[in-house]
């Protein structure tokens, strides 16, 4: 498996380092860095990992001068993250998705959160909007701009961008997320069991918790809107579920709501602030025994 390194970049003080995998996803990726270059208040370094390539990827990346690590193959999520870190020059690392379109001032609204908090021990998310469906840390859907670069309603979102945005929320665990390098060597990025990359948001997430990390927050008026592409349905699944169980000892529901509190359909989301432990409650004593059950029997 080789993994090639292709540095470019020539700003030497970004804010963030921006890591974007993608997999022949041309049309979603192109629109993905023009809306980081276009929408951006700060200039970054965005660092992509192609994966295989061969839709025409590999040959419009060579084109843009966007520093870029290239495999034959697709390796997943968790390798190509942590091959693209190796190229990054910024203090904070960015992870997002190849079909996100980033809205103006995102990064701006994650720079402010920051700059609130005044430490390097966190993690944060900026918050999806979504054409369908309802999860936690979402704008509530549907708000469908469309599925696909030729039908994207862009002009139309940009619009409607003030009521989408919303209040700050509790438990920071998916892309666009944001944290300091120094956790990131201090967790060792991604963990490549977790490949292809299911499940391997919450275990970063837990690998940030054993660090020590307390404040996971979501910045609600940093939009980025998500297409929901579904490259996840052409790779083979890792039980991602079950590996995390496996490592940690816990459910990553369980971790979810008793540790981050982050509730998937709970209103009851605004941002808490800095966590403590987890209540050692008859009902997360319950709830272990149960995910133990479920696990292992």
């Amino acid at each position: 498996m080789d993994i090639h390194y292709f540095p470019q970049f020539e700003n030497k003080n970004p804010v963030f380092s921006i890591l974007i995998p993608t997999w022949n996803n041309l049309p979603f990726v192109k629109l993905c860095v023009e809306s980081i270059l276009k929408n951006s208040f700060y200039s970054h370094q965005i660092v992509l990992h192609i994966n295989d390539g061969s839709d025409g990827t590999l040959d419009w990346v060579k084109q843009q001068g966007i520093d870029y690590t290239y495999s034959a193959q697709n390796l997943g999520i968790c390798l190509a993250c942590n091959a693209t870190f190796s190229l990054t020059k910024a203090d904070y690392i960015v992870y997002i998705n190849d079909d996100m379109y980033v809205c103006p001032d995102w990064d701006k609204k994650l720079v402010a959160a920051i700059q609130e908090y005044g430490k390097d021990d966190f993690y944060f998310s900026a918050t999806m909007i979504e054409r369908e469906g309802e999860s936690g840390g979402c704008v509530s859907a549907p708000h469908n701009y469309g599925d696909s670069v030729q039908n994207f309603r862009e002009k139309e979102l940009l619009q409607d961008l003030p009521k989408l945005t919303i209040p700050d929320w509790q438990g920071a665990n998916y892309p666009p997320s944001i944290m300091h390098r120094r956790l990131w060597n201090l967790i060792g990025g991604f963990s490549i069991e977790f490949s292809p990359g299911m499940y391997s948001d919450p275990d970063i997430c837990r690998k940030l918790w054993a660090v020590g990390v307390r404040n996971f927050r979501g910045v609600g008026d940093s939009l980025v809107y998500h297409f929901m592409s579904k490259s996840i349905g052409r790779i083979k699944k890792n039980d991602g579920k079950k590996q995390f169980f496996q490592k940690w000892g816990i459910s990553s529901r369980t971790f979810f709501d008793f540790y981050l509190q982050f509730y998937t359909h709970n209103k009851d989301s605004a941002y808490k602030g800095i966590l403590g432990e987890p209540d050692e409650s008859s009902a997360f004593q319950l709830k272990r025994i149960r995910d133990k059950i479920k696990y292992w029997f």
